[in-house]
């Protein structure tokens, strides 16, 4: 009733209360570049509607991403922006509306999104949703016996660049992007991949039955057969030249290419965010996300297999 509540404020045009947000897992640069969207009113990107209060630190000592820079992102929020430091994340679930759990871990999100279903509160979970697919169907799985609401995306799902080739009559994608590995994730694309694999699912849809990889160091090279005879690829780069993003879609009258990301990117994945908080319906499905999941997955067993395709499992 009360996220009913404040859509229909919304609605109308008045401003409600802002929502107390927690954030679990102080180890990715997100934590700071959200919150000063959320909470800095002088931001020229701000987005209202919500506020970071509360955060439980987190953290992985394995991973040098996380071990690296928890100290000073934990230090930037609680001084910079007086957000307050919690023991646990049951303590965190009990004194917020919603959470943004943004372990940059993604073996770590299964547990941690625990005691927030329990006390169900609504979660958007940052990329990866988890570090296998297994993993990912427990998240489903829990998601779907509490009745708590979530949903995960990585920004460039949101991105102007990507709106502006989205439309009916896609034959086909061809979407790149940077994607170094992170050896304690097995779906190796899981780690950054999961950028080009949600600009694909964005802009194709669900529905691949099989995915191919042709691996190199420098590359991998995922290819995805739809049951509807489309193909989407993409190709997550490590070597020279793969430090930039961009897609192409092929329609019947011809190829067009997506312009470059801009810095609204994240200010566009919060704004789904805080709509998601203020009403409950998450903006992508867990069926959706899932699939992504699958398809990271078969893209690992096909690389594993020498490049042999590999069927998506359910």
């Amino acid at each position: 009733m009360r996220s009913l509540f404040l859509f229909l404020l919304l609605a109308a045009g008045t401003r409600a209360a802002d929502l107390k947000v927690g954030i679990i897992g102080l180890d990715t640069s997100h934590v700071i570049a959200f919150t000063d969207l959320l909470n800095n009113t002088s931001n020229p990107h701000h987005v209202p509607g919500v506020h970071v209060v509360a955060a439980y630190r987190g953290g992985s000592p394995d991973v040098d991403a996380s071990r690296t820079r928890i100290d000073k992102f934990t230090e930037q929020l609680t001084t910079k922006y007086g957000v307050k430091l919690l023991p646990d994340i049951a303590s965190l679930a009990a004194q917020v509306d919603a959470v943004l759990l943004e372990s940059n871990d993604g073996r770590k999100h299964l547990e941690q999104v625990k005691p927030v279903f329990a006390a169900k509160k609504p979660v958007f979970i940052d990329k990866p949703l988890a570090s296998t697919y297994a993993d990912a169907k427990e998240i489903v799985r829990l998601g779907k016996q509490s009745g708590a609401p979530w949903f995960s995306s990585s920004s460039r799902r949101f991105a102007a660049s990507t709106k502006s080739v989205m439309g009916p009559g896609i034959l086909g994608v061809f979407v790149w992007g940077p994607a170094p590995l992170e050896p304690h994730h097995q779906m190796e694309l899981s780690w950054y991949g999961i950028h080009d694999v949600e600009g694909l699912y964005t802009l194709m849809g669900t529905g691949c039955e099989t995915v191919s990889n042709m691996s190199t160091p420098d590359a991998d090279l995922v290819v995805g057969r739809w049951k509807d005879g489309r193909i989407g690829t993409v190709r997550c780069g490590r070597g020279p030249g793969s430090n930039k993003s961009g897609s192409i879609v092929f329609r019947a009258d011809g190829s067009r290419p997506a312009p470059p990301e801009d810095e609204s990117a994240y200010a566009a994945l919060l704004i789904e965010v805080v709509k998601f908080f203020q009403t409950g319906v998450p903006p992508v499905s867990p069926e959706e996300t899932l699939e992504i999941h699958a398809f990271m997955d078969a893209a690992q067993r096909s690389k594993d297999a020498g490049g042999a395709p590999m069927k998506l499992l359910h």
